[in-house]
């Protein structure tokens, strides 16, 4: 029951895997994931931007109370799910590869602010999104079932590598930054 077109066009993308699937024989296995980090994301992301933006001393525009929450998965957890789906997994079947760490956004930021060393009053709330859900979660019961997959990476453990990957790669994501800041007052309100 998707609330707003994005989560519209997920929902979408699996019915027309799934009708392939049923019309044409096409062998397909679906996987969905949770909210995913680690090295190469881009900034314009919820843990690069407010890392890269904390870096900078500048606002980090954080949406409504902060309270939405979101499972958060490493991302060699993730494409593991994904080789563990592709080699194990039933024909037509749906894998949800989450990282069993439910954490709300303003957690996540205090978490980024604190392995920088910079204060909460970086932070600056705005208005929220129109049908931002409130909680995504993922039951990754068939995952462990049949493909014998769970996360391995804790989120202290992927976080802790990803702020040393960003902060080791400043030449990698530097340059993204003017393109990142169009994307931020896009979807920020101009923060």
């Amino acid at each position: 029951l998707p609330n707003s077109p994005y989560a519209a066009s997920k929902a979408a993308s699996d019915l027309m895997v799934r009708a392939y699937n049923e019309t044409f024989g096409l062998p397909v296995v679906t996987t969905r994931c949770s909210n995913n980090y680690g090295p190469y994301q881009f900034p314009e992301k919820l843990i690069p931007l407010m890392l890269t933006r904390a870096l900078h001393d500048q606002p980090l525009p954080v949406y409504g109370d902060g309270n939405n929450v979101r499972d958060w998965i490493y991302v060699t957890d993730h494409c593991d799910g994904i080789w563990q789906s592709l080699t194990k997994g039933k024909l037509g079947a749906v894998y949800n590869l989450g990282g069993e760490c439910e954490l709300s956004n303003l957690e996540v930021v205090n978490t980024l602010l604190d392995a920088v060393g910079k204060p909460t009053s970086l932070i600056q709330f705005v208005t929220d999104r129109p049908g931002h859900d409130r909680r995504y979660a993922m039951d990754v019961a068939l995952a462990r079932k049949e493909l014998d997959w769970r996360p391995m990476t804790t989120f202290k453990q992927g976080i802790e590598a990803t702020v040393e990957w960003y902060l080791a790669n400043r030449d990698w994501w530097i340059n993204l930054l003017p393109e990142t800041q169009k994307l931020t007052a896009k979807l920020y309100g101009g923060n």
